[in-house]
């Protein structure tokens, strides 16, 4: 399966997960490695575009991501 399109302009791991690369590297093996279509932040991006993507919304945080698609686009 191929990469996510976000992989290389992801700012949670540029930003957020920079200093904690082991974590980051599994994470990104489970999710980025695969598509992105389980990841939460590449759900509301696909869905409602990148501005849209909470800075602080972790990739394995679904629940957050279904309740931010269900509330619409931010106004």
């Amino acid at each position: 399966m191929a990469d996510c399109e976000c992989i290389e302009k992801c700012t949670f791991f540029r930003d957020r997960m920079a200093d904690k690369m082991p974590i980051a590297a599994l994470i990104q093996n489970k999710l980025c490695h695969n598509d992105g279509a389980e990841c939460a932040r590449h759900m509301v991006f696909e869905r409602l575009g990148r501005e849209a993507v909470p800075s602080d919304l972790f990739p394995v945080d679904t629940d957050r991501a279904i309740r931010i698609l269900e509330s619409g686009p931010r106004q």
